[in-house]
């Protein structure tokens, strides 16, 4: 069992996701041209088919291709796929466990989505790997592979491919890629990796990892800076993020 961050709960579109570059890593929605970004609906999926979100402390490391997907990490903390019952809310720290893997090859990286279960969740118990997935809620595997296959096509980019012919792997196999991203991590926040390089810039600034020459004091004057929480109303959201697109397209 580990524990998940929810940073984009099931149904939802908004693309939020942890800043790895901003100061203590917090949760953000992404830009871009100076807008917020939303994922398209591509029918007949409604925003993310799963409650979304990363496990911390790990880090897929974009200075080693790994040996199966011959590519590299895509510089951020291992996707998860929490594919319980209850919808989550952006934040939220849910108990999972592991059940299998995914690997998206997207834009040349390595991109991994781990398929978990919240361990609350009513089925939980009977899902033990990733053939009780299928067995218990058939069609979600097909469903997340087409998902993440067709997702940006409305923006203009391609279909994006997958590792293993699309095959999700196994929990066992998934344990071990989440160890290897552990590993990575642990060099990254221990600076046995450079923290910035040409093509990534990651924020290691933490108040808990001993061992880390960038933990902070809880006298640092970056944290007593850090403004107090302040609720704001949700601003309006264009209503053509809820246009459905209609994608033909073939498994790879």
């Amino acid at each position: 069992e580990l524990n998940m961050v929810v940073e984009i709960p099931r149904w939802t579109n908004a693309k939020v996701e942890i800043d790895v570059g901003g100061f203590l890593n917090p949760l953000k929605q992404d830009t871009k041209g100076g807008k917020l970004r939303f994922v398209r609906n591509c029918f007949p999926h409604h925003g993310y088919i799963w409650n979304y979100g990363a496990f911390p402390q790990t880090w897929e490391d974009p200075t080693v291709a790994h040996a199966e997907t011959k590519a590299k990490g895509d510089k951020d903390p291992l996707d998860v796929c929490e594919i319980g019952q209850t919808i989550g809310y952006a934040g939220q720290v849910k108990r999972v466990k592991v059940l299998g893997i995914m690997a998206l090859l997207d834009e040349g990286e390595t991109d991994w989505k781990v398929i978990c279960i919240d361990v609350n969740d009513p089925l939980a118990p009977k899902l033990k790997d990733i053939e009780d997935v299928e067995k218990h809620l058939p069609g979600l595997l097909r469903a997340t592979n087409e998902w993440f296959r067709i997702y940006k096509i409305p923006d203009g980019k391609g279909e994006n491919t997958f590792a293993f012919s699309g095959e999700a792997k196994n929990a066992k196999y998934a344990s071990e890629i989440i160890r290897e991203c552990h590993d990575s991590w642990k060099r990254l926040i221990q600076n046995q990796i450079p923290s910035s390089s040409e093509k990534y810039k990651i924020s290691c600034a933490n108040s808990t990892v001993m061992e880390s020459p960038y933990k902070l004091t809880s006298d640092d004057d970056r944290i007593q800076q850090i403004p107090q929480q302040k609720i704001l109303p949700s601003e309006p959201i264009d209503p053509l993020i809820d246009k459905w697109f209609f994608i033909s397209g073939s498994p790879n």
